[in-house]
């Protein structure tokens, strides 16, 4: 990936000009998508499905050549306001949640027409905070996701609004979309808007504002400069966007925000064009992860390994399989973390388990395929799968 340059142009004391860049999406492999309510409403008169065909058939070309998308769309809620013959953004939750309930019927169903168009199927994935704090429901939502890829459908994600309160809703889809993106390992995270990208000053009110072509991802003065909301419609202004981008690169992904206007803005975007602002991880995405499992997590249990098991997570880089494990300490649950340990007991790995204690302790020195006779069903083949395990 490029690297961060700090060229000075005028009084802009970023990467205002880099002819020399090359898009972060040229190279990446699995996306996120975010395109928010002004992209995809007609000026909040309901959906305009002129562009969401445009958004689909975009995506439909990125899939062509080889890229994995997920879509986190906005709408719901302005739709919904539509249908109702509301003029304003109402306040009270259980309205915004009746909004969510009647404008999601329009919004799945615009993109399900889409991308049958296209012979492909989507999937409608409505989330809340309360299902990405919860391990269990974290892992769950990302085996869902990554099933859907998998099998070739494009997830359209949005809050779940009509369940969510004050205190569990992410607030703006601009959080969800970084959320999303650390939840699947992302490559990158595109959030179109209606603005070209990050400027220096509000474009709308200074003259000499600047775009920020290219900066480092939780940069505090890009936090600083950033402005508000700009739309009753719309929840999110250019401080969430940054903001998120922040958080998506807590798991090495990198962000661009980008103008929904543009021609063809995602197409270019992965032929390499350099469009809007690109806002860098300094951290490699396993990195990342990898830190975040050996340092910042407690451990709950301990699963003893044979030779064979250590010599395949050590040297061959495997996961981790039911039959190398001989013995289960701990009384952890699906999705925590547990510490891997050699015949001698020493600590050589630690990871996220795939299955809680006393469900390990029933498949261990067992096969695989026998995990669901044993069970009565089978969540993954694998204990702790190697993206989820650091060695120590």
């Amino acid at each position: 990936m490029p690297g961060i340059e700090n060229r000075n142009t005028g009084n802009c004391p970023f990467n205002c000009k880099a002819s020399d860049m090359e898009s972060v999406l040229k190279q990446s492999r699995r996306i996120v998508v975010k395109v928010g309510s002004s992209l995809v409403t007609n000026q909040g008169q309901g959906l305009d499905h002129a562009a969401l065909a445009h958004w689909a058939g975009q995506i439909v070309k990125l899939k062509k050549i080889g890229k994995e998308v997920v879509l986190v769309s906005s709408g719901a809620i302005a739709e919904g306001m539509q249908r109702l013959k509301w003029k304003k953004r109402p306040h009270a939750v259980h309205e915004l949640q009746a909004a969510a309930a009647v404008g999601q019927m329009g919004l799945v169903q615009a993109y399900e027409t889409c991308f049958r168009k296209h012979e492909l199927h989507s999937a409608q994935v409505l989330l809340t905070h309360e299902d990405l704090s919860d391990r269990k429901r974290y892992l769950n939502a990302r085996s869902t996701l990554a099933t859907l890829l998998n099998l070739n459908v494009i997830p359209i994600i949005n809050e779940n609004d009509t369940v969510a309160t004050d205190e569990i809703r992410f607030g703006d889809n601009d959080t969800l979309a970084a959320l999303v993106t650390n939840l699947i390992e992302a490559d990158v995270l595109v959030i179109l808007t209606d603005q070209r990208g990050l400027f220096t000053a509000d474009p709308r009110k200074d003259a000499q504002a600047k775009l920020v072509e290219q900066a480092k991802a939780g940069d505090p003065d890009i936090e600083r400069m950033a402005g508000g909301a700009g739309s009753e419609i719309g929840r999110g202004g250019m401080l969430t966007k940054v903001l998120a981008a922040r958080r998506a690169a807590r798991s090495g992904a990198h962000t661009v925000i980008a103008s929904g206007r543009e021609a063809d803005v995602l197409i270019r975007l992965a032929r390499g064009e350099a469009i809007g602002t690109q806002l860098l991880a300094e951290t490699m995405m396993l990195a990342a992860r990898k830190q975040w499992l050996a340092d910042h997590l407690q451990i709950r249990g301990n699963v003893t390994l044979d030779e064979g098991a250590v010599e395949a997570l050590a040297i061959g880089g495997k996961s981790l399989l039911p039959v190398g494990v001989t013995d289960v300490r701990g009384n952890f649950e699906r999705g925590e973390v547990v510490g891997c340990l050699d015949p001698r007991g020493r600590e050589i790995a630690r990871g996220l388990a795939n299955y809680n204690a006393v469900e390990t302790r029933r498949i261990l020195r067992r096969g695989s395929d026998e995990i669901e006779s044993l069970l009565g069903y089978i969540g993954e083949p694998e204990l702790i799968h190697r993206d989820n395990l650091v060695l120590l």
